[in-house]
């Protein structure tokens, strides 16, 4: 059996390492040689870079993704989408869900990564449709974590459903890096045995299970392994790609990276980190996360904005209140919205000194059933406390949403040039507006 390999470090390595900030500039020059690996796929978009190119990096995403597409001939390119969500931190539109597909497999997306915060299917039937509907590879995702209702049959309950929407592979999006090598190991044996699709498993260090998951789940028949060049693995991010190319040339499985190449892509990276020293985030395990749970990701971009606040000493704090606000809202899985969610609000009950005395409209929001449905029922009290029960629904929180794409198309025609710029402003609306008349 081939274990293919997925790079991430254009992606969820540099966002989980450095916030986000890698420029184009440090891209383009290694897409060649990263082309030349073997790799199966390539994750270059999606997640936070979406918004961290125009907000950070006074670049165009679409223009970013042309760009890597031109370059990498051999490799397919993929993304990750919040399901209903796409790359923001709301419910969207069908209509704005459909035209973001259409033009991120026309700017050169192979494959998508969907998924839904809670894990809930009707959050992600219609992106899986709409990807496909475009050529793309539709990739169905159940997101692990740990909880007093979620088990190893919870998860492959979810993803036999999920399969029933047509999604082409699946992947098991561990980004707290939790799920355990025995674990893993069950979980992948069970999934193979109940699908008929390639299983993908995307885990992160920050526990320090990740590279002996990956065994265990190399070991049960997982076809594909999302890994990070070694400068930009490991920590919040994921295991090490040539640690792990390595460990498998030395078992009865193969793979088909070239470790020369490697070496050399290894190289690039590790040169070109000491130019964003400043944003690097932590190498090391750090072992609260098994029970705190915040992801790679959210966890360096929390400590970069309590640093800027001169409130970093809170940290801890931090960390000790999110696993109670969760527990509030039902145990839902860190990962973005939910992990901002969560982490914004316990941050607001420790800075403020008062428990839910200040909660943000995204909370408020979530409360209403406006992300789905959580694992379990929310603690009544908030509900009662903070909105009106009269206001939860049901179902389908984008069912409750008008098309809004075409009105917001002729509201913006002055400064949005192209229909990718109508849905950077939808997506995010003050940042885009002011990127897209600061480069007209």
């Amino acid at each position: 059996m081939t274990v293919k390999f997925t790079e991430t470090v254009l992606r969820d390595g540099q966002q989980s390492l450095i916030a986000t900030r890698l420029k184009m500039e440090d891209i383009t020059p290694i897409l060649n040689k990263i082309d030349q690996a073997g790799y199966y796929a390539l994750e270059v978009w999606g997640g936070a870079t979406f918004d961290s190119c125009m907000r950070f990096l006074n670049e165009d995403p679409w223009e970013r993704l042309r760009k890597i597409r031109k370059e990498v001939k051999n490799t397919k390119l993929q993304m990750l989408l919040r399901g209903q969500n796409i790359l923001g931190y709301k419910h969207y539109p069908d209509d704005v869900l459909e035209k973001f597909i259409e033009k991120s497999v026309e700017n050169g997306i192979d494959i998508i990564r969907i998924f839904d915060a809670l894990n809930d299917i009707r959050n992600m039937e219609k992106a899986v449709e709409f990807t496909k509907k475009y050529g793309a590879e539709a990739q169905g995702t159940i997101v692990y974590t740990t909880s007093p209702v979620h088990n190893l049959d919870t998860f492959v309950e979810k993803a036999k459903e999920l399969a029933e929407t047509g999604i082409d592979s699946l992947c098991i999006k561990d980004m707290a890096g939790l799920l355990t090598p025995e674990k893993g190991y069950d979980l992948v044996k069970m999934l193979k045995s109940n699908l008929d699709i390639p299983i993908e498993i995307h885990s992160h260090n920050t526990a320090g299970f990740a590279f002996m998951t990956y065994l265990k789940a190399v070991e049960a028949g997982i076809d594909i392994i999302d890994t990070a060049i070694s400068p930009f693995s490991s920590g919040t991010s994921q295991p090490t790609t040539e640690t792990m190319a390595a460990v498998v040339n030395d078992s009865e499985y193969n793979q088909q990276l070239d470790l020369s190449v490697l070496e050399d892509i290894g190289d690039y990276f590790r040169e070109l980190r000491k130019k964003y020293q400043e944003y690097l985030g932590s190498f090391e395990v750090d072992t609260r996360v098994i029970v705190n749970q915040i992801p790679g990701g959210m966890l360096s971009n929390l400590r970069n904005q309590l640093r800027e606040q001169n409130q970093l000493d809170k940290y801890d704090e931090i960390l000790a209140e999110i696993p109670e606000v969760r527990k509030d809202l039902g145990f839902p899985p860190l990962v973005t919205p939910t992990s901002q969610i969560v982490g914004t609000q316990a941050t607001f009950n420790v800075i403020t000194g008062k428990k839910y005395g200040f909660v943000s409209n995204e909370f408020k929001n979530y409360l209403r059933g406006m992300y789905g449905r959580p694992p379990r029922e929310i603690n009544p009290d908030l509900i009662e406390d903070i909105i009106s029960s009269s206001e939860v629904i049901s179902n389908r929180p984008a069912d409750n949403l008008e098309p809004i794409f075409a009105k917001t198309a002729a509201e913006i025609e002055g400064f949005a040039k192209s229909e990718e710029d109508v849905l950077s402003y939808i997506l995010f609306p003050e940042v885009a507006e002011s990127f897209l008349k600061r480069n007209k």
